[in-house]
């Protein structure tokens, strides 16, 4: 079946596969890769891209391969989607750079302002503009011990905030994110996550001993008036898309707001329509003090942004934030195709639509095959995680195998999880129903096969 694309400009929405996977051009610019390029930059599928647009990329030698990870989760827009190519071709055209601290432009406002209208909470707002998810998520801490003159931070296990040293020390997967880049930086403390699969007394005591378990931590080991923020993901992104037991993040944003501690929500994977709503955070009615985001923002184009209340922002002095390509304009022009694309598209629901169409798949794949342990998510943010059958024991070589025989098949997938067995599924928003459920169809083979 062919269709021309939502995303990309006339590109035929099919899988096609006219040499194994990957072909000889691709492997020939491989090995140029790997001569030029140090192996810590690590390849999950070794095709070169020459064109990408709704659910599918192309390879340079021509094959067409359904995409189920949109660029972790950065392309959820489509792959050169319309608008935004449109605003960034007549960006391009005027200007490329000034700095923003030095000479600003409008479009840097025009997202600030979209920003803290659409973010939860109809409290005042302020944004800023920086480059990466790290970066935004690294100014969040910043702004939060600026604001409440504390120093402590406090994290979670299986989360995952960046690679700088900051974030790296927020993270909690040592390999690969972490092993050999130490010291890291201090004051940093973790404490439990509500991960219901993996909870000792089961998933319906989860949300409740979790926080018990996390509030007591913080306590007494910590101490509350130390704390300038907690910093969450409301799905835990590459700890395997992990969703919290239901009422444990509205505990501890309650304990939060009891004591003072700025609660930063990171949603530079979760945001931007990914969970079949505009941010995760409004599954359960959380209102961060602050939210960082990144990745879907500005659908490829390298921007994220710090959104919070105004008297936590506005506690910094001049001059103390900010960074000489933050908000770039042609990334806030990016930025703004894509808010007009999630809205003129509809693809909230489209999202949701894609986790009605994934979810029972993938729960029926589950009851067929002892190997799945687990099957979670929302929205076209879903994932299964592989356990040895019969027991919980994490099955990571059978995610990279299932993960193997999937790309061979013409289908991108992608590894997560703190124990590298959970097989994470990321569509583009726009991808076609039909592409979607080939995809799912290659995945049932590769389990089943295994």
């Amino acid at each position: 079946m062919s269709t021309t694309a939502e995303g990309g400009p006339g590109l035929a929405q099919e899988r096609r596969l006219i040499t194994e996977i990957p072909g000889p051009r691709s492997r020939e610019l491989f090995a140029r890769k790997q001569a030029a390029v140090p192996p810590g930059i690590g390849t999950t599928l070794p095709v070169f891209v020459t064109q990408a647009g709704g659910g599918v990329v192309v390879d340079a030698d021509g094959n067409s391969l359904i995409d189920f990870g949109s660029g972790i989760a950065v392309t959820s827009v489509g792959n050169a989607a319309p608008r935004v190519v449109d605003r960034v071709r007549r960006q391009v055209g005027e200007f490329t750079h000034t700095c923003f601290m030095v000479t600003p432009y409008e479009s840097y406002v025009d997202v600030c302002e979209k920003l803290n209208a659409l973010t939860p909470g109809d409290h005042e707002k302020r944004t800023f503009l920086v480059n990466s998810g790290a970066e935004a998520v690294e100014n969040a801490v910043k702004v939060a011990r600026s604001a409440t003159g504390r120093q402590a931070v406090v994290v979670f296990d299986h989360g995952y905030h960046g690679r700088t040293l900051l974030t790296m020390t927020l993270t909690a997967k040592n390999m690969p994110y972490k092993q050999g880049f130490g010291p890291f930086a201090p004051e940093v403390y973790r404490v439990p996550l509500a991960y219901p699969f993996r909870w000792p007394t089961g998933p319906e005591n989860c949300a409740e001993e979790a926080a018990a378990q996390a509030i007591d931590m913080i306590s007494k080991q910590v101490g509350a008036e130390n704390v300038a923020a907690v910093v969450i993901e409301p799905i835990a992104g590459e700890g395997g898309f992990i969703v919290p037991a239901r009422g444990f993040l509205p505990r501890i944003l309650e304990f939060c707001k009891a004591n003072g501690i700025v609660f930063i929500a990171d949603e530079v994977q979760t945001g931007f329509a990914r969970t079949g709503a505009l941010f995760a955070c409004e599954d359960e009615g959380i209102v961060p003090d602050i939210i960082t985001t990144a990745k879907g923002i500005a659908g490829g184009l390298p921007l994220a942004a710090v959104t919070g209340r105004a008297e936590l922002l506005d506690a910094v002095h001049v001059g103390g934030l900010g960074g000489t390509y933050g908000g770039n304009p042609l990334a806030c022009e990016a930025a703004l195709g894509v808010l007009e694309t999630i809205e003129a598209d509809g693809l909230v629901a489209k999202a949701a639509r894609i986790g009605e169409i994934m979810l029972p798949r993938l729960r029926g794949l589950q009851e067929r095959f002892a190997i799945i342990g687990d099957v979670r998510g929302r929205g076209a943010m879903t994932a299964i995680e592989l356990v040895v059958p019969g027991t919980k024991d994490p099955h990571p070589t059978a995610a990279g195998e299932i993960a193997k025989r999937c790309h061979a098949e013409g289908l991108v997938v992608l590894t997560a999880g703190t124990y590298g067995n959970v097989l994470r599924f990321l569509p583009p928003l726009v991808m076609p129903e039909h592409l979607l459920e080939e995809g799912l169809t290659i995945l049932e083979k590769a389990v089943s096969e295994l």
